[in-house]
């Protein structure tokens, strides 16, 4: 399936600053944060004169990013809910079907942020294969191992499966590669009907088909939602993962949503502009929570699962405060106006450049055939 923007334009890129190398680049948009993760990578490849081709799976709010953000690529595949069963028989489904694709295209290096199936093709065509992972106890590749690994540098190697010599450790987290260059450009409050005079917590559900989940966070998840309608002038965001979730939420909460004291968007917000405009956030982990650190928004977890290495720093430096227990709902999370300080858009970032630097190094230096 070709998803296209409303206009029929494709992503716009900057015009490749060196001549074509001919190499092509595979890379797989797996889950919604992938969407802006790798758009600053896509034009950075491209301006050192790399095709990059683009596919993607229709899960979470992937095909909705893709059109906010005019994106055209090939959508192969969907999401199989939480059964563990029915998820690997739609991780081995959407390898096969990306098998065609990827002979056609015959890719020098597939790359993802911990997408199985992307993977799980490379292997089986022997195209040489990196995988992006900020969480240490994800399980991206079961008993195989990738080629090549990108993470944070937090992330101790005791943690690492890989070899070191096929680790590529970057510095600061992976939203430090599209957060700076962010500039606020739309009014979400007054898009989503909130007063001025009322605080906006935005609040991201647990992700509760997700292999670590632990029941804990729905718990958290629903007192905190509890605790937000006791509180005067405050309009709650909230942002289900899935139609499935949503759905519960707002069977669940509907006289409180009927009532726009819960707002659940019926599109797809910018992220980033949603975060900015919000006075905190409480999520039940994952990239929310750190986009909301990087950006300086107070921002608390109700993730139950196991504490990673990056949200360990980040609640270490004060940048995220961990919210362990229904009680310390009330006593921990701090109810005020934010005021947003101007922000001046970076040009550069070192996290992104270390990023490009090590796929050319990849591609140009390492790309040999994988002997397995």
């Amino acid at each position: 399936m070709q998803t296209q923007p409303a206009d029929g334009n494709a992503l716009e890129v900057i015009r490749a600053a060196r001549p074509s190398t001919g190499k092509k680049i595979w890379i797989d948009l797996d889950n919604s944060p992938h969407v802006p993760f790798f758009l600053p990578i896509i034009e950075g490849l491209e301006r050192e004169g790399y095709q990059v081709f683009l596919t993607a799976r229709d899960s979470y709010q992937v095909c909705e990013l893709l059109r906010l953000h005019r994106i055209s690529c090939r959508v192969i595949g969907r999401h199989y809910g939480k059964n563990r069963v029915l998820k690997l028989f739609g991780t081995a489904l959407r390898a096969l079907q990306l098998l065609p694709l990827a002979l056609k295209e015959r890719p020098i290096l597939a790359l993802s942020h911990t997408s199985r199936a992307q993977f799980l093709t490379a292997w089986l065509l022997r195209i040489p294969n990196a995988i992006m992972f900020d969480y240490e106890f994800v399980n991206a590749t079961g008993f195989l191992r990738p080629d090549w690994v990108f993470v944070p540098d937090m992330i101790p190697s005791e943690n690492l499966a890989q070899e070191p010599d096929r680790v590529f450790r970057y510095h600061g987290l992976k939203e430090d590669v599209y957060v700076p260059r962010f500039k606020p450009d739309s009014d979400v409050k007054s898009l989503l009907g909130v007063r001025e005079n009322e605080l906006m917590v935005t609040v991201r559900p647990p992700a509760t088909e997700a292999h670590y989940h632990n029941s804990e966070s729905e718990q958290l998840f629903e007192a905190s939602i509890e605790f937000l309608l006791e509180q005067p002038n405050l309009r709650v965001v909230l942002l289900p993962r899935n139609h499935t979730q949503g759905d519960l939420i707002r069977s669940q909460w509907k006289p409180a949503i009927d009532e726009r004291r819960i707002i659940v968007p019926a599109q797809a917000v910018d992220g980033l502009n949603l975060i900015w405009d919000s006075d905190l956030v409480i999520s039940g982990g994952g990239t929310m929570n750190r986009e909301a650190a990087a950006l300086g928004v107070p921002v608390y977890s109700i993730f139950r699962g196991r504490i990673g290495a990056v949200d360990q720093y980040l609640a270490k430096t004060g940048r995220l405060t961990l919210i362990e227990t229904v009680q310390e709902i009330r006593t921990k999370i701090v109810l005020k106006r934010r005021i947003a300080t101007p922000r001046v858009m970076e040009k550069q970032s070192t996290t992104l450049s270390g990023i490009l630097e090590a796929i050319v190094s990849i591609v140009e230096h390492k790309c040999l055939p994988v002997r397995r």
